[in-house]
């Protein structure tokens, strides 16, 4: 560990601010996480756990309005924007529309896939970490389809992403059924993302924060962001319901409140709360081996921990703690669609969990320096791919920290492109 080199806050005790702790803690910084609740209901716990190099098509990609529309009517459909006259809806949507375009995903492909495969490697790294078991598997993921054009689709981003240099495998349905030799497959194909790995995020999150806390890190719980003290372009302290607490930098990460807090400091950056819903079934009697996206179905299914995880959704509205049901049925109807002798029943809403991915109009992070305040990083955004970039985001929020050169670009992450 270097000598020490002053102090940073990190508003925000999700996957971003306990990386980004991590990674500044080994860097020789002194570090306190500010968190607004008591860190047991971030979005980083009940999510699918996918590290995914895959996704190197952003949420805003051609296809996605018209598909939002179609689906807007359906109360059970994969991705719904609740219809609202809120000023934030509707300013959000009509960035989104803008960057929906072919140009947009192009241009942003090469900056994701570097982005995801950093990730990656940190994960592997970090699992050989004294303290850290969190059941890191590299079987990839399958993208399980049912039709011909969902195929056609598929296949197609599946060669784009080999054209990228990413481990990909077009699979027919005898070579899906042999990688999953225990559940019976109702699907015509997959394409098999090697390069996609997954984990078990209940089993990461507490570990990061023991590390934390074991190398001198400091973490206030129940400390919401009242404001800022800025002099002269830099914030010389962040208040807290709890009190101020001074540093030399501030990280911003915060999640879904990231604009709020945003606006506090006189900055904008819009993200709007994409609501998904997860729950866990046992993984015994058709054991399910690989990870997969069932893509007609949008639902996500991971085994973790003994355990499978179906997760799913994309509900963009305003932050409300309600349990839609018909969205948890929409994901439990499409399970035995893919795999036909799994039944599960519809989970007690007790059992249910659900979090908020914080999704920008343009479906890419923010990430770097503040133009506005010198000593601010903002480090959010991720949307669906909060757990998947946790640790190339720390790893880079400490480089920036140290004004060193990022290890990858992150140029086209700009946090102030909405100013």
């Amino acid at each position: 560990m270097d000598k020490q080199k002053g102090k940073v806050v990190i508003i925000g005790g999700g996957i971003m601010g306990l990386a980004s702790a991590y990674y500044l803690l080994k860097s020789g910084w002194k570090v306190t996480v500010l968190d607004k609740g008591d860190m047991t209901n971030n979005c980083s716990y009940g999510n699918a756990g996918m590290i995914v190099p895959s996704h190197f098509i952003p949420l805003a990609a051609p296809g996605m309005i018209s598909k939002g529309i179609k689906w807007m009517f359906n109360s059970r459909s994969p991705f719904y924007v609740k219809p609202s006259l809120d000023f934030s809806l509707i300013s959000w949507g009509l960035k989104f529309m803008k960057s929906a375009t072919a140009s947009h995903v192009e241009h942003s492909a090469p900056y994701l896939r570097d982005y995801h495969l950093f990730s990656r490697q940190l994960y592997q790294d970090l699992a050989q970490d004294p303290g850290f078991d969190f059941g890191l598997e590299t079987k990839g993921i399958l993208m399980l389809y049912k039709t011909e054009k969902a195929g056609e689709e598929e296949i197609h981003v599946g060669r784009d992403a080999q054209k990228l240099g990413l481990d990909v495998d077009i699979l027919d349905k005898e070579q899906v059924q042999a990688l999953e030799p225990h559940a019976n497959l109702d699907v015509i194909g997959a394409v098999h993302y090697r390069c996609d790995a997954h984990l078990y995020p209940n089993a990461l999150i507490p570990q990061l924060i023991r590390y934390i806390q074991k190398n001198g890190g400091e973490i206030k719980t129940n400390s919401g962001v009242t404001g800022f003290d800025i002099q002269n372009g830099e914030v010389k302290a962040v208040k807290t319901s709890t009190g101020d607490v001074q540093g030399d930098l501030v990280v911003m990460t915060g999640g879904t409140w990231l604009p709020e807090l945003a606006k506090l400091a006189g900055l904008t950056i819009p993200v709007m709360p994409g609501k998904g819903y997860s729950f866990m079934e046992p993984n015994d009697t058709h054991k399910i081996i690989h990870p997969s996206l069932l893509i007609e179905a949008r639902v996500a299914v991971t085994p973790m921990n003994g355990q499978v995880r179906f997760g799913g959704t994309m509900e963009i509205a305003p932050v409300n703690d309600k349990v839609n049901m018909n969205r948890v049925e929409g994901i439990v109807n499409s399970i035995p669609e893919y795999y036909s002798d799994l039944k599960t029943a519809l989970p007690k809403v007790k059992d249910i969990w659900y979090g908020f991915r914080p999704c920008s109009p343009d479906g890419l992070p923010y990430l770097g320096y503040s133009q506005k305040l010198k000593n601010l990083i903002v480090a959010g955004g991720h949307g669906m791919m909060g757990v998947s970039l946790g640790p190339a985001t720390g790893k880079i929020v400490a480089e920036l920290a140290d004004r060193s050169n990022t290890s990858v670009d992150i140029s086209i992450y700009d946090p102030q492109r909405y100013n």
